[in-house]
């Protein structure tokens, strides 16, 4: 049996995708540093409502996020479905948590639509655009956006 491994051609990139509730979501793959299940987080006093605490990974302490909350959707109630999607963040890492991973994507740039104008500011500013993939709709969004570096740093 043989495998032929397909390198990128000039002009695409690869995202994870994932889901929170009903909708799907997706990142760069090259800021996810690995997806892990849901592991309890121990809570940090007056820590922002989305940061939901930190967990212990191979000695490190890794602040983990609630993504629905980032993204100004109805909190996450974690349970052992949900997965941590570790991701570099500026110059720190943190844990995303999401509902599931569903798939690695291959796009162009000519596949990603544009943030419709009606969004709301919030949006517009993490969200890069959108992918109509196979009747989904993907929102494509930009970590960095929806963390200042200040705030990356205190986490």
């Amino acid at each position: 049996m043989s495998y032929t491994v397909k390198s990128l051609s000039e002009g695409d990139r690869e995202l994870i995708a994932f889901r929170i509730g009903d909708q799907e979501f997706c990142v760069n793959i090259m800021s996810v540093r690995e997806i892990r299940g849901w592991t309890p987080a121990t809570a940090m006093p007056h820590s922002p409502a989305y940061m939901l605490g930190v967990i212990n990974l191979r000695g490190a302490v890794l602040p983990i996020i609630d993504l629905a909350v980032r993204l100004g959707m109805k909190p996450a109630d974690p349970t052992a479905r949900h997965v941590i999607i570790v991701a570099q963040v500026h110059r720190k890492v943190v844990g995303l948590l999401v509902d599931a991973v569903s798939d690695i994507l291959t796009v162009t740039d000519e596949i990603v639509q544009p943030t419709p104008e009606i969004s709301s500011d919030l949006e517009r500013q993490f969200a890069r655009g959108v992918l109509a993939i196979d009747k989904r709709m993907i929102c494509l969004i930009e970590l960095e956006a929806l963390f200042s570096e200040t705030e990356s740093e205190a986490a």
